[in-house]
């Protein structure tokens, strides 16, 4: 049978190692999932830690589609100012969606939202980073899906000199 006063004392001894040690409190709790010992999980810390890492996946995919965005509004206001590393940010940001989307495909229905929460950002970094004026730009994100995720981006060669 199961001591009483132990199991009231875990919650306070849980609660301090959730507050002091946080990368311990993960891996006793690991243990203890992995271990069958589901009595004994911290289970309103570890559903907020959960809660947290799906709206960081979330978040990810945003922060990608923003960074996307970003680059893709700069290549068409500054076509004179095109470089690689523009290229390669959006090829990077590509990967790194369809990446997000392989791991949590349930993502893609809440990729409109997040395209529409993500332009704002993206819009005012494109305006910072070319010195135009926020309004060069367009109020809503010009691009489709297609766009953002097939549209060819090459920088054309450097003339001899």
């Amino acid at each position: 049978m199961a001591d009483p006063v132990a199991k009231e004392r875990r919650p306070a001894r849980e609660r301090a190692l959730y507050e002091t040690d946080y990368y311990a409190w993960i891996q006793e709790q690991v243990a203890l999932l992995r271990a069958g010992r589901l009595g004994e999980v911290d289970a309103a810390h570890l559903a907020e830690e959960l809660d947290d890492v799906g709206k960081s996946e979330r978040d990810k995919l945003e922060s990608v589609l923003r960074v996307l965005v970003m680059h893709m509004l700069k290549w068409d206001q500054q076509p004179e100012h095109r470089t690689p590393s523009w290229v390669f940010s959006i090829r990077e940001q590509r990967r790194r969606y369809r990446r997000l989307l392989e791991q949590s495909p349930s993502l893609a229905a809440k990729q409109d939202r997040l395209l529409e929460q993500a332009y704002p950002g993206a819009r005012d970094w494109a305006a910072n980073e070319t010195n135009l004026t926020i309004d060069e730009f367009p109020d809503a994100c010009p691009y489709s899906w297609d766009d953002l995720l097939e549209r060819p981006f090459e920088v054309d060669p450097m003339p001899p000199r």
